[in-house]
């Protein structure tokens, strides 16, 4: 049996592919592989940006495998370091991660998706929520998707489980791009490029704000920052790459981000 999960790595950019056919299903195996490669991600200073995708044409990902379920996998059993697909509550993941859909992107699917910071999709991308149908709950998707866009569509997708296409998805803000399907990685790449080029303390920054100020008042949260309580933002302020980003502004050049 093939391994379920690839990675290619290329430069700092790592590269995750979901390939269970052949709806890219996640059993308990599997996500368990998922939550090493993405700690070894978080912990690995060479890598600086993730992609992650499906294999195939058809599918992102069905999300929970429902056959494995069947076949004794508990839907309540042992997902991993970080949960279910490896990305859900992966503490302290200060990189960018973005989410190539390309195909039906349904169940934990989505909330893979979801737990990506950007999130391309191809022309043929489907979204859905249906596990009304299953008789369980859409546990991560019912604490985040209401946040993230319109609160009766969100409530709408988790409580009759309607599948949404990819312009739908777009016009509800948690699609960034649609691409035709032979773009996509393509895209996917040139972001990730992008990405790596930036500064990596300042990203951390980003997503450690963003994260832990969520439950927060805005004076509470700038609060921390000014004080300096968040850890990300205390190594940035005492970082190499803070001096070389003024720097590099003054003397009208291209900052040589060091990522310390």
């Amino acid at each position: 049996m093939s391994d379920p999960i690839r990675t290619r790595q290329v430069g700092a950019v790592l590269e995750v592919i979901i390939d269970r056919p052949k709806a890219n299903a996640i059993d308990l195996a599997t996500s368990r592989a998922m939550g090493l490669v993405f700690r070894d991600f978080r912990d690995d200073p060479s890598l600086r940006v993730a992609i992650i995708s499906g294999a195939g044409e058809k599918f992102f990902s069905a999300g929970w495998d429902l056959k494995a379920a069947a076949a004794g996998d508990a839907v309540d059993g042992d997902y991993g370091v970080g949960g279910f697909g490896g990305l859900q509550e992966l503490r302290d993941l200060n990189k960018p991660v973005i989410c190539a859909v390309n195909g039906i992107c349904c169940g934990g699917g989505l909330e893979i998706a979801l737990s990506a910071d950007l999130i391309l999709a191809a022309e043929h991308a489907t979204f859905a929520l249906p596990e009304i149908r299953s008789g369980t709950v859409a546990d991560a998707a019912s604490v985040k998707l209401p946040k993230r866009i319109p609160y009766h569509i969100a409530m709408d997708m988790l409580l009759t489980g309607r599948w949404l296409d990819v312009q739908e998805a777009h016009r509800w803000g948690f699609v960034n791009e649609i691409l035709p399907e032979h773009k996509l990685m393509e895209r996917a790449w040139d972001l990730a490029r992008l990405l790596e080029s930036g500064p990596p303390l300042v990203y951390a920054a980003i997503k450690e704000i963003v994260r832990e100020s969520e439950g927060s008042t805005f004076q509470t949260a700038m609060n921390k920052i000014t004080k300096r309580q968040f850890v990300t933002v205390d190594r940035l302020y005492s970082s190499e790459d803070q001096l070389e980003g003024a720097r590099a502004f003054a003397e009208k050049r291209s900052p040589n981000w060091k990522g310390r």
